[in-house]
């Protein structure tokens, strides 16, 4: 709860935070995962400095909450991001940015060493890899969906909020009996560790389609620096179009990319394992993003109020005018 504390702090901070400045490099977040595939092809080969004319400062983080507070305080301009800490952020800044676009549709699932069925994890620790980021929300609504408790107990399961390394480290040790994670940790719990998949989220909603990450942009920058917002989503538009013509050639550029982050890339068959669960797009989803607010509003994750507003799909379509 101490990372959501010190969000919060940081959101009621925002009327400090600084202005935009139209002649500097607009600061990009993204994280070192393939649900980011766009942002690490994008960084890596060029596409995004060609966009604005060189003028971009990519900045790297492993955690929602933690570039959505760089955003809101205005030492972040834009950023790829999970869904859940977007939403959150968005409810608790009251609308200091907006979901421009999608990015990834699915790649998240809940892997288990035993387990046949929710209840077979009554007792036992399941991994997240963040307190109220994507998969984390996703882990929680399930559970409540079938009974259970999130906080341990006679009828519950104990969520434990880790990072994705972490997650992959005590399951292969045996000290969770499962997590719910984005690719390709998912893939990596399964070929690394000898998990086996219980749930794949994209049987958990409508037309197998749900936001995993999403592209946002401070209300600051949308309104002051409009021009650079859309070489942005033209860029987006670019690196989109070309994973989803070419999955394999691309998959690959986004596998180097990884590597160069996480150390070494992954193996070829944990690679395509991964990319079979997500689908690349640029729709925002707002209905799916309505429903994941709810849902984390449930968990007391976001405070009471309507998501109209979140999503602001104007530049984007204005960029694919172009």
């Amino acid at each position: 709860m101490r990372r959501c504390a010190a969000l919060l702090v940081a959101l009621l901070a925002g009327a400090c935070a600084r202005e935009p400045d139209p002649g500097r490099p607009l600061r990009l977040g993204y994280f070192p995962n393939v649900t980011h595939g766009q942002a690490l092809v994008g960084v890596d080969d060029g596409t995004f400095a060609r966009a604005l004319g060189g003028r971009v400062d990519p900045k790297l983080f492993n955690a929602g909450p933690a570039a959505m507070e760089a955003l809101l305080v205005g030492d972040l301009d834009a950023s790829y991001v999970g869904a859940g800490p977007a939403v959150i952020a968005w409810f608790r800044s009251e609308g200091g940015l907006r979901v421009v676009a999608g990015a990834v549709s699915g790649g998240a699932v809940l892997v288990v060493r035993d387990a046949r069925s929710a209840e077979d994890l009554v007792g036992k620790r399941v991994g997240s890899p963040q307190l109220g980021n994507t998969q984390d929300v996703a882990l929680r609504t399930w559970l409540h969906a079938h009974g259970l408790s999130d906080r341990g107990g006679e009828r519950g399961v104990e969520v434990t909020p880790l990072s994705n390394a972490d997650n992959l480290a005590m399951f292969r040790r045996g000290e969770l009996a499962g997590a719910w994670v984005p690719e390709p940790w998912g893939a990596r719990l399964v070929a690394e560790a000898g998990g086996r998949i219980l749930v794949d989220e994209r049987s958990l909603w409508e037309g197998g389609r749900f936001p995993t990450t999403v592209l946002v942009v401070s209300r600051r920058v949308l309104e002051r620096r409009p021009a650079d917002v859309e070489a942005l989503l033209r860029a987006h538009l670019e690196l989109t179009l070309r994973w989803q013509r070419d999955p394999e050639a691309f998959g690959r550029l986004a596998n180097e990319a990884y590597g160069r982050r996480a150390g070494k890339p992954l193996p070829p068959a944990v690679l395509r394992d991964a990319l079979s669960r997500l689908e690349p797009l640029t729709d925002p989803m707002a209905p799916q993003l309505s429903r994941l607010a709810r849902d984390a509003q449930a968990l007391g994750f976001a405070p009471r109020g309507d998501a109209a507003g979140l999503v602001d799909a104007a530049p984007l379509r204005q960029a694919d005018r172009r």
